[in-house]
């Protein structure tokens, strides 16, 4: 006779592998907590990670470069495409999840992982192709680094926050129209794939997210100019982009920069120069200082007003009537008050006394400014040719950026 089947208590399981999560949460439980300060929202739609590798053109003798390769859902298709692919992932666990992922496949030959910031690293491994789901807060350097690469990528399909991405694609005028618009633009050739929505990311961030394509110009066709004297003209300008270039000019520590550096192109070309301070009395000295001035401290706002700075006319000082004077006076005050006048007479036009380069290098910037008729021109409206023939400009004069 058979054993009579007792009921089991509520919720109470037959097997091991009848368990039930004792909550929803639990279900949506991952693997390992995904850490936000990486960047870490892991493209869950596999259209979009298809789009993203097939926009890439990757051929068979690729060498593709991952930056931030997650759980590995673009890092196979790339894989299937391409020679080979070095994913560079920060976070070990995504490194070992990745690697698990294609463990025991023929793919397993072709991958390389690289755990360490892409960013610290001395440079980006040479590759054909670069794709990524670019952690947000990596967009802009990792940009610069791929573009000071002496040969860089033939193709790069990134993946940026919306704004970035527009950023990426402005034109002269448009709002976001910046120092980063102007490189990229500069340096390649930039397009914009399509728009992602948050939703497609586990865990969904609070932004919406663009796919772009940048194609860096290669051989011949890569602009014959230092990276860095381009971008560091392309910094003094941008700081302030909506003044004028005299502006952006004016502010005591770029023109510091710009005589260390003239300093420095001097020294390398065995050009006498003169750091002495030079007379306050001697008029040619204090006329082109006061012209130096003058030319450099003009600002325009957003809406166009000229702003010119304080000068002694913005307090005047009321003069007094020696009849109405107090007779009753005493001796001291009287003889105070004349030696403060007498000083405020003998005041030199500059409180900074400056040497003789420094006023040579105002000088030459006012002239450079001048002459390429951008003195009272914004950044946001300038255009590559306008900047690359103001870096032109410089270098005539002695005056480098890097």
């Amino acid at each position: 006779m058979g054993k009579v089947k007792t009921p089991r208590r509520a919720g109470a399981s037959s097997g091991p592998y009848d368990r039930k999560p004792a909550s929803k949460a639990a279900a949506n439980t991952n693997i390992f907590k995904f850490d936000k300060d990486f960047g870490q929202h892991i493209l869950k739609n596999p259209g979009i990670s298809d789009a993203i590798v097939e926009k890439a053109y990757l051929k068979p003798t690729d060498v593709v470069v991952e930056v931030g390769p997650g759980t590995g859902n673009i890092t196979v298709r790339a894989l299937e495409k391409a020679k080979k692919v070095i994913a560079i992932e920060l976070d070990p666990r995504m490194g070992a999840e990745v690697t698990k992922r294609v463990q025991g496949t023929p793919l397993a030959r072709k991958l390389e992982v690289i755990l360490g910031d892409v960013i610290k690293m001395p440079e980006i491994p040479p590759c054909d192709a670069l794709i990524s789901n670019t952690p947000y807060q990596i967009s802009s350097p990792l940009i610069f680094k791929m573009l000071s690469m002496p040969n860089p990528p033939r193709v790069a399909v990134l993946m940026f926050q919306r704004e970035f991405a527009k950023r990426l694609v402005a034109q002269p005028g448009d709002a976001l129209y910046s120092r980063l618009s102007v490189n990229v633009n500069f340096w390649a050739s930039c397009r914009h794939i399509m728009k992602v929505g948050k939703q497609n990311f586990k865990p969904p961030p609070k932004v919406e997210s663009d796919v772009v394509r940048i194609e860096p110009l290669i051989g011949s066709a890569r602009p014959n100019i230092a990276f860095e004297e381009f971008d560091g003209l392309l910094r003094i300008v941008f700081n302030r982009k909506n003044k004028t270039l005299r502006a952006a000019f004016a502010p005591k520590e770029v023109l510091a920069m710009c005589e260390r550096n003239y300093k420095v192109y001097c020294s390398l070309n065995n050009i006498p120069i003169d750091e002495s301070i030079p007379d306050p009395t001697t008029a040619a000295d204090v006329d082109m200082e006061q012209q130096a001035d003058t030319e450099m401290d003009v600002d325009v706002d957003v809406e166009g007003e000229e702003w010119t700075g304080l000068d002694n006319n913005d307090n005047p000082i009321e003069e007094d009537d020696d009849e109405e004077e107090d007779e009753d006076m005493p001796a001291f005050f009287k003889e105070l008050n004349s030696a403060t006048d007498q000083s405020k007479d003998n005041k030199t036009p500059s409180r900074n006394p400056k040497s003789k380069v420094a006023l040579v290098v105002r000088a030459k910037v006012a002239k450079v400014l001048a002459a390429a008729g951008l003195a009272d021109k914004r950044a946001r409206q300038c255009d590559q040719n306008d900047f690359l023939k103001l870096l032109l400009a410089f270098h005539d004069e002695g005056i480098h950026f890097s």
